[in-house]
């Protein structure tokens, strides 16, 4: 874990049983073979926004299971490597959203370093292996993350895309805090409900409701 101010607020969960089983089995997995992201990249959403800046809340479900895409924030690549389908989704939504076009590149560490939180469900996976460390312990650590975020007192917005996402309506406290759903940005149901759901400028509509900055989108 980063020693960050997420530590206090999570400390207790690095004490469950579970949390020294899933370490285990992510140690033997890296032993055996490549796991995405590098180790010093699995918290990387914790490192870049802090719980004290999260206002905003996107949860993904697996990291990245190709060569160099992984870096620790969801639908996230480091500049260079092409972005694969659900982020040129993502993309063409926030371009026909806002007008903001790409910069060549499909980091979002800039998104993070404004206060949104990438968070996937699960953070690490097997090459080549999608869903492979799905069920090993991750999603209840990122579940007590996302309870975390609810427990602030400020007014958070949370987005939710695909059924796996939205799924964790539950934990949410729509009295105090807003949820932006849809489809999924993937190929497979981008087209559903995702395309046309507008959910950057509906993301900083809530933002200026509750007082806070809205986000830039733009990456340069």
């Amino acid at each position: 874990m980063p020693r960050t101010d997420w530590n206090p607020v999570l400390t207790a969960e690095l004490s469950q049983p579970y949390w020294a089983e899933l370490q285990a089995f992510v140690a033997a997995e890296r032993a055996r073979g490549q796991v995405y992201p590098p180790a010093d990249e699995v918290f990387a959403a914790l490192h870049l926004t802090s719980y004290a800046d999260t206002k905003v809340m996107i949860l993904g479900q697996d990291p990245y299971h190709g060569a160099g895409q992984a870096h620790g924030l969801c639908f996230s690549v480091r500049r260079g490597v092409p972005p694969p389908p659900s982020l040129v989704n993502i993309v063409k939504e926030l371009r026909d959203d806002l007008g903001v076009e790409s910069p060549g590149h499909g980091c979002l560490e800039g998104w993070a370093r404004q206060g949104v939180l990438l968070l996937n469900a699960t953070l690490t996976v097997r090459a080549g292996a999608a869903a492979s460390h799905q069920g090993k312990g991750w999603e209840r650590f990122t579940d007590q993350v996302l309870r975390a975020v609810n427990a602030k007192t400020s007014p958070v917005v949370f987005v939710l895309w695909g059924a796996s996402a939205r799924r964790k309506r539950d934990l949410i406290d729509t009295t105090r805090h807003t949820i932006i759903e849809s489809a999924h940005p993937s190929p497979l149901s981008a087209s559903n409900g995702f395309f046309g759901s507008r959910p950057f400028s509906r993301i900083n509509a809530a933002l200026e409701s509750a007082g806070h900055t809205p986000v830039d989108w733009r990456r340069e």
